[in-house]
């Protein structure tokens, strides 16, 4: 399969050798707004992202390869593709249950480890080294960094940004746009759009923003 990659920046990176190590497709394009122009370099076409009509084709799948929850939304809104244009890639180090579901856009950094029943949904990632066990759901655009652990049965809701080496007991919600900060452990529900922090966590008064997005979900 050819892939359209969208974003240059670190994460790209990481996702570009991510796709290297599968051996299973390969990068036709990125395409980032640091680039004026297209150039090709190594067999692969750089530029701009407005250039992506013209590039994606029935053959091609895209991934967006940017960390910023929102951004990656707010392109996703933008350029209009159907679910099954997106594909997700997984590093072949990481484990996944057989009955786990991983949906378009998603990547599964190196030794992450995904566990029974699981549901990963839209354009997530899913950090070096990872634990999701069993039962637990992730929606749309959220970001688990390295090394966080979710046990049992816990929900994390769209958008939220869960920071490096955190854990999350058995049972628990993390509401949608919610900021965790490295390190915490979260022993009770975090609420949409708050940020917390600490051990146990605790919510801060510091209401996340989130810039408003035009058009459709």
């Amino acid at each position: 399969m050819e892939i359209i990659l969208i974003g240059d920046g670190g994460h790209s990176k990481v996702i570009q050798d991510i796709i290297i190590a599968e051996n299973k497709h390969k990068i036709v394009a990125v395409l980032d707004e640091k680039y004026l122009g297209i150039h090709k370099e190594n067999g692969i076409i750089y530029g701009p992202f407005t250039n992506l009509n013209q590039l994606n084709n029935q053959d091609s799948r895209v991934l967006i390869a940017i960390g910023n929850n929102q951004i990656r939304k707010k392109i996703v809104r933008e350029i209009k593709l159907d679910e099954n244009q997106f594909i997700s890639v997984i590093h072949p180090s990481a484990i996944i249950s057989p009955s786990a579901k991983i949906a378009p856009g998603t990547v599964v950094m190196p030794n992450a480890v995904i566990n029974a029943n699981a549901v990963i949904h839209s354009h997530c990632i899913i950090n070096t080294g990872v634990i999701v066990e069993h039962d637990c759901t992730i929606f749309n655009y959220s970001h688990l960094s390295p090394r966080v652990t979710l046990t049992g049965n816990v929900t994390v809701g769209e958008g939220a940004n869960i920071g490096a080496a955190t854990t999350a007991i058995p049972g628990v919600t993390i509401g949608e746009w919610s900021v965790i900060g490295a390190g915490a452990t979260v022993i009770r529900d975090i609420p949409g759009y708050q940020k917390a922090v600490g051990c146990p966590a605790k919510v801060m008064n510091a209401e996340v923003q989130v810039q408003p997005l035009k058009g459709g979900v």
